[in-house]
């Protein structure tokens, strides 16, 4: 049996490679398993204009392979690989790609979260190039434009009034003649005269081409009649939740009612000493770049404490 590394990281994205470039820089020698979609969501954002420190904005696969090159740079060692089953019960911890077996006396998790979508074929095709599930992240290249937000909650009303902000209109599609969102949130969407809601409706289909101007429209179909109409818009944002990717983890940690990792107050600690988690996968309100990048400093800070401590 090979001796444990001191830390392994599963997943990557903003939080597990900036932990990788906290814990490789400490003289840890990190394990980094990226998964089957390495550098996480970000790798389907055509432009990121948000993130400090890059005035004229960057592609998003493009970021992520500057914090790979950085964490490599300081002697992280960077997988493809998917992380298939573990074993907290006891440290070292173990971790296995199907057969393979490593050993780590501390393991940071970061393996993000999903946006929920409707399941049709355009939404691959179209995603970052006019479908986004994130209004904070792409509101902005939608300026005096036509959107369109898919849901019903309070996370949907949030994001269409945010939108208006940029969006010469918005339009909330929504399967039943009601909202589930509060109260407080649905006045503030009636009151806005630049949103409109769409009752009984179901997106059906995503028009467009992403080498010819993206997005262009969407197929609503009527959950009443069943017909069909061909809407206009430039943009469609998901707004129907998130799913953490904590599958692998359901029976060796607690998750909250959502589902996300539970860490202790503002640390990256979970219920298991010598395990950690950041960035989405333990986030359920902000999920930026920039916040999961920060997360991963703080496990890879509560890491090295962690090790330190140890006999």
């Amino acid at each position: 049996m090979t001796k444990p590394r001191q830390v392994v990281i599963i997943g990557s994205g903003p939080a597990g490679l900036t932990a990788a470039i906290y814990t490789a820089r400490a003289n840890m020698h990190p394990l980094v398993f990226e998964g089957t979609q390495p550098g996480g969501q970000l790798m389907i954002t055509t432009d990121v204009e948000n993130y400090p420190g890059f005035p004229e904005g960057i592609l998003g696969p493009e970021m992520m392979d500057m914090f790979r090159k950085q964490a490599q740079k300081f002697d992280a060692e960077t997988r493809f690989q998917h992380v298939t089953r573990v074993d907290f019960s006891s440290r070292p911890f173990k971790i296995w790609v199907d057969e393979e077996l490593t050993q780590a006396e501390a393991v940071i998790i970061s393996t993000g979260a999903t946006a929920r979508m409707l399941g049709l074929e355009s939404e691959s095709r179209l995603l970052g190039h006019g479908l986004s599930a994130c209004a904070t992240c792409d509101g902005f290249f939608f300026k005096g434009k036509s959107v369109m937000v898919i849901g019903g909650g309070d996370a949907a009303m949030e994001e269409a009034g945010f939108l208006t902000r940029f969006a010469t209109k918005v339009t909330i599609v929504h399967r039943r003649d009601e909202l589930r969102a509060s109260k407080i949130m649905q006045e503030r969407v009636f009151d806005n005269p630049k949103i409109e809601v769409r009752w009984n409706s179901i997106v059906v289909d995503l028009l467009g081409d992403p080498a010819n101007g993206g997005l262009s429209g969407a197929i609503l179909q009527d959950t009443r009649s069943g017909e069909n109409e061909k809407f206009p818009v430039d943009g469609v944002f998901f707004a129907i939740g998130h799913i953490p990717n904590t599958e692998l983890f359901r029976d060796q940690l607690p998750l909250d009612k959502k589902g996300y990792i539970v860490t202790e107050g503002k640390s990256s600690r979970t219920s298991v000493p010598g395990i950690f988690a950041c960035g989405d996968v333990q986030d359920s309100e902000y999920r930026q770049a920039v916040t999961a990048a920060g997360s991963g400093c703080i496990a890879a800070l509560d890491v090295e404490r962690f090790l330190e401590g140890l006999p």
